[in-house]
């Protein structure tokens, strides 16, 4: 068998498609990939081409390096030079046509690595991840602003004062509240925003937790004010006030 095919085999094998599933992705016939890796055909210079991009490989490597003879997978060594470790920065962007696969594939790495990436330079080396807000749902931050984040280990290591997504299996979920009350009688979550009143969450529900470090958002965005928004600044001070006058009596 020659090099490029038993690479092609190889890398067909190390993401687990069947011969149909990786012909449908290189948009030729599964006969026609199969001839390709019992070496009855040589693949073409389009097919190599899109393996190259696909596998992010050079086809100098695919024609003339034997890929499955390393002693760390290809996969793996590719995708652990992606993320760099601890010792380099990367910031994987999850944009809101995005936010229903990522609640299926947050814990997928091939998932992940299929996302763009990208690095800050006010922010260390780690691994981070970046939502594209949508709507009201952390306001004072327009709708379409990028919020980056920093994975939080579980509910004891959420602080005052900070501003979390809290990812759930029913979507994104902003927690913003100045005032931690991580936790209800039952055992809930409760998930506090700055205007809105704060209500529970499930634990089994709860998929990830980030802690925001930077907000991106474009040159002149404006948050328009809302009926919403009114209205929750007017409860807010309206609570403020309150415990004013609860402390005052004290």
């Amino acid at each position: 068998m020659s090099t490029v095919c038993r690479n092609l085999k190889y890398l067909r094998k190390q993401k687990g498609w069947t011969q149909q599933e990786f012909a449908d992705r290189l948009n030729i016939k599964r006969s026609l990939l199969g001839a390709y890796e019992e070496e009855r055909a040589e693949p073409r210079t389009e097919v190599l081409e899109q393996v190259s991009d696909m596998f992010r490989v050079s086809i100098d490597d695919l024609l003339r390096r034997d890929l499955s003879s390393q002693k760390e997978t290809f996969l793996e060594r590719r995708r652990q030079q992606k993320l760099g470790g601890q010792s380099r920065q990367n910031v994987v962007f999850v944009p809101v046509k995005a936010a229903a696969g990522y609640l299926a594939g947050f814990n997928d790495e091939e998932f992940i690595e299929e996302l763009n990436t990208f690095t800050l330079p006010m922010l260390g080396a780690g691994n981070y991840r970046a939502f594209e807000i949508a709507g009201d749902s952390m306001l004072p931050t327009p709708s379409g602003s990028v919020v980056v984040c920093h994975k939080v280990d579980g509910w004891d290591d959420i602080r005052n004062n900070e501003a979390y997504i809290v990812v759930t299996n029913r979507g994104h979920r902003i927690q913003t509240g100045s005032e931690k009350q991580p936790f209800q009688d039952q055992g809930d979550p409760v998930v506090r925003q700055s205007l809105y009143d704060p209500y529970s969450v499930n634990m089994e529900e709860v998929l990830e937790i980030w802690q925001a470090d930077a907000v991106i958002q474009k040159m002149g965005q404006q948050h328009k004010m809302s009926v919403n928004h009114l209205a929750g600044m007017v409860n807010q001070l309206q609570e403020q006030v309150s415990m004013l006058k609860k402390q005052m009596k004290n």
